[in-house]
């Protein structure tokens, strides 16, 4: 059998596939033994996002997992819920279901109407967080999502058990311009959200972030500081909240939790 001369393109095409194949090999197998600690890390991130929009770690506090695991299943009931009606989807497992991958699946989503948050899919049904205390409401915790200037933001925003009023909020992943719409990252920010009202009492969605400095929360409920230079960012958060707190959103999960606060539940 001939062999291809070592400065022909045979011999080439032939010596760049071998190193493909050798050196795809073992990064294939790292990455099938390293999925599920990789699984593992990001569940552990979600719950800590979870546990630090509802006030329950301090931003400064570092937990083992174990502790992380073990505060987020003391107080945090993760309830999986149809979204056009806000009732609980008892055939979903909230500990192993991605609502993320769901919204791609035509299967398990449907086309969002168009809107501002430039949402394209609904996942037919998301997981809630709710914080419970002697089984009482104390939190609410839904996911968030929406486009910014660059990317798409995702986050996690905290409701009172009245479901109007803002006690807390947080981006985790987005690709805002640091140090502009980045700012969504900065806890200073995400503390004059708390005590804001999201929903007026006629349940439409009215919190928005205006381009300038809102006054404080009890004078000027609706309206929130802007990100210097990040107007555009300020929106997508603005479209973010109108979207998923809406009745294409959460709206009706949020409906019928303040109509059960209301018969005393």
């Amino acid at each position: 059998m001939a062999i291809a001369r070592r400065d022909s393109t045979a011999y080439t095409i032939g010596f760049a596939a071998l190193v493909c194949l050798v050196c795809a090999v073992p990064i294939a197998a790292a990455a099938v033994m390293l999925r599920p600690r990789q699984e593992q890390n990001q569940r552990l991130d979600r719950l800590t996002k979870v546990l630090t929009v509802a006030g329950l770690i301090d931003i400064e506090e570092r937990l083992s997992p174990e502790q992380v695991e073990s505060r987020f299943n003391e107080y945090i009931v993760a309830r999986p819920i149809d979204i056009t009606d806000g009732s609980t989807v008892d055939t979903i497992d909230a500990e192993t279901y991605d609502q993320r991958r769901a919204s791609r699946d035509p299967a398990l989503s449907v086309a969002a109407p168009e809107n501002a948050a430039r949402v394209l899919r609904i996942p037919k049904v998301a997981v809630v967080y709710e914080v419970r205390e002697n089984d009482q409401l104390r939190t609410i915790v839904v996911p968030i999502q929406g486009y910014g200037l660059w990317s798409t933001m995702y986050g996690y925003l905290a409701l009172e058990p009245d479901a109007r009023t803002v006690s807390g909020i947080t981006f985790y992943e987005h690709g805002e311009t640091a140090g502009l719409g980045g700012e969504i990252e900065n806890p200073r920010w995400q503390a004059r959200w708390i005590g804001r009202q999201a929903i007026d009492e006629t349940g439409a969605v009215r919190l928005e972030v205006i381009k300038g400095t809102a006054g404080d929360p009890a004078t000027d409920p609706y309206r929130m500081d802007g990100l210097s230079g990040a107007t555009i960012t300020g929106r997508g958060v603005s479209a973010t909240l109108d979207f998923w707190l809406g009745p294409n959103g959460f709206g009706p999960y949020l409906d019928k939790t303040r109509a059960e606060r209301g018969r005393g539940n």
